[in-house]
């Protein structure tokens, strides 16, 4: 467990210092939203710390047409839930402590997840901050597309994954979109 502890600070420090070496990445990012798989509902973050900023992601893929969600920690050891959302809604913080949308919101199953991340290999690989949320969550809806939102930097040569551990489908970062 402290492989990946320690594993997971040194990436938090490098993906702070990519995200101060290069503040316009995630608007690149935006940029190539249009690779990304088919989805009519699509679940974003908002990113907390360093996490890569999803705003203009989600304007460009409103945009083109697709519905907007967030995910919501209701109880901390249970999958997600997603409510709809837009740009400029307001929000509440979860029982995690994350931003989200109002209770009043519509529930709804998205087809495509973004997903924040700390690093991410070749395979898919992803290693997440620790808490298990998004792991829970991709368990329990096995069905949908997973797709990491980060700096091409956050990439890491091989991560050993643990049996919960899912792999993504893709990940969109300021080089691009790349699918595995």
């Amino acid at each position: 467990m402290s492989d990946k502890h320690e594993l997971r600070s040194a990436a938090r420090a490098r993906r702070k210092g990519l995200a101060e070496g290069d503040p316009m990445a995630a608007s690149r990012a935006a940029g190539h939203a249009d690779a990304l798989p088919q989805g009519e509902v699509v679940a974003l973050y908002r990113a907390m710390g360093s996490e890569l900023d999803t705003d203009a992601l989600s304007v460009a893929l409103e945009a083109a047409g697709r519905r907007l969600c967030l995910p919501v920690v209701l109880e901390r050891d249970a999958p997600m839930i997603f409510r709809a959302w837009s740009p400029g809604e307001p929000l509440e913080m979860d029982a995690a402590g994350c931003p989200a949308p109002l209770p009043l919101a519509e529930v709804l199953d998205p087809d495509l997840i973004i997903t924040p991340l700390l690093a991410f290999d070749a395979s898919g690989g992803r290693l997440g901050q620790g808490g298990g949320y998004y792991d829970r969550t991709f368990a329990a809806r096995p069905e949908v597309i997973r797709i990491g939102f980060s700096y091409a930097g956050q990439a890491v040569e091989v991560m050993s994954l643990e049996a919960h551990d899912m792999g993504l489908h893709g990940v969109l970062t300021e080089a691009g979109y790349r699918a595995f």
